[in-house]
């Protein structure tokens, strides 16, 4: 599609338009109504066209892609246009489906992810290659009606890809967090924390702030307890896992101090104290994310070698087709995956030390 070269300036980004009953149509057309996103790169979106153009109409807003069905063979070519929507027409009738989690809606979803990680997987000469993935908000109930079992778009990315080590990490404004665990039930945390996954989480998280431009993070790690543990009265995983995890991070070089009360280090992180916090399960870190960077966060999966990131939300199937949706979170996603790519785009063709 795009032939696109580590030598280009501007990266291929690919964007998966999510489940067809929530927001994902809405906000990635509203998104790419913008020149300033327009001018990050060329865009793939991998999508219903018939969604696509519904939401267009209804905003107003004048369609500025190039239809190809998606496994017709001129995507093994390269073509010009800077938008090009890959139609799965496969699967059209959403527009008079009702407004709810559905297995056809899992089963299309799944289908546009899939392709869009086996582009972002090619070569860096093929017509397809994608330079970074950008992905639409899923259901995930959705995606079980349909018989698929993973947690979310991180565990299948992180399987797809091979990746050793992955996290989940949040990009705002005022924070940046990123997650020892992700998509686990409350009550299993204290069975999956491990100190490999409170390291692993130091670790790239690390690694993620340098390639963000943060030479020497300043690392804060969360304890899991109220008041972390309080010296083990209130719970010991902070002495067992997340203490030694510290002790290994320090020895690597990390500038990393913790466990600390997440009720307090939130505060000294959002006024600069720290460049990263480091959570323990998913609502300690998507609380105070959401609440000071709603509409202005992305979801970023460090430990991939691909880029991918997302919007901080998920499908907002109640609100779908009411013209209300938020695009500030995948504006924030695009410009944090155009900036990444093209970084590494970069590095490649320097020579330099990339991700």
């Amino acid at each position: 599609m795009s032939g696109n070269g580590p030598e280009h300036a501007k990266p291929t980004i690919g964007i998966t338009m999510g489940d067809p009953a929530g927001i994902g149509p809405e906000i990635v057309v509203k998104a790419l109504a913008d020149q300033r996103i327009l001018d990050l790169g060329r865009f793939v979106i991998y999508g219903l066209n018939e969604l696509l153009a519904y939401a267009a109409d209804q905003l107003e807003i004048d369609p500025c892609w190039y239809r190809v069905q998606h496994d017709s063979p001129r995507t093994n070519r390269p073509i010009s246009e800077n938008v090009v929507v890959l139609d799965f027409d496969e699967f059209d009738g959403f527009i008079s489906s009702p407004r709810w989690p559905s297995k056809p809606g899992g089963v299309a979803s799944k289908a546009f992810v899939e392709e869009a990680i086996a582009d972002a997987k090619r070569d860096r000469d093929h017509p397809r290659r994608l330079d970074c993935l950008v992905t639409g908000p899923i259901c995930k109930q959705a995606w079980h009606m349909a018989g698929y079992n993973w947690p979310g778009h991180t565990e299948l990315l992180a399987h797809r890809t091979r990746a050793k080590r992955h996290a989940m990490m949040f990009v705002s404004p005022r924070l940046r967090v990123i997650l020892a665990t992700a998509h686990v039930p409350l009550n299993n945390i204290r069975d999956v924390l491990t100190i490999g996954k409170v390291f692993d989480a130091i670790d790239l998280g690390h690694e993620a702030c340098q390639e963000l431009g943060v030479e020497n993070p300043a690392i804060a790690v969360a304890g899991l307890n109220p008041h972390a543990g309080e010296g083990g009265f209130l719970g010991d995983e902070e002495q067992r896992l997340i203490e030694p995890a510290i002790r290994m991070a320090r020895e690597a070089g990390i500038n990393v101090k913790g466990p600390l009360a997440a009720d307090t280090l939130f505060i000294e992180a959002a006024a600069g104290t720290y460049d990263l916090v480091v959570a323990m399960y998913h609502d300690q870190g998507l609380i105070p994310v959401k609440l000071l960077g709603w509409n202005a966060a992305a979801n970023w999966t460090v430990g991939l070698p691909i880029v991918r990131t997302s919007p901080d939300h998920g499908t907002a199937i109640n609100i779908a087709g009411t013209n209300s949706a938020n695009e500030g979170s995948i504006r924030t996603a695009i410009e944090l995956a155009a900036r990444l790519a093209a970084g590494r785009m970069s590095a490649a063709v320097t020579g330099s030390r990339g991700r």
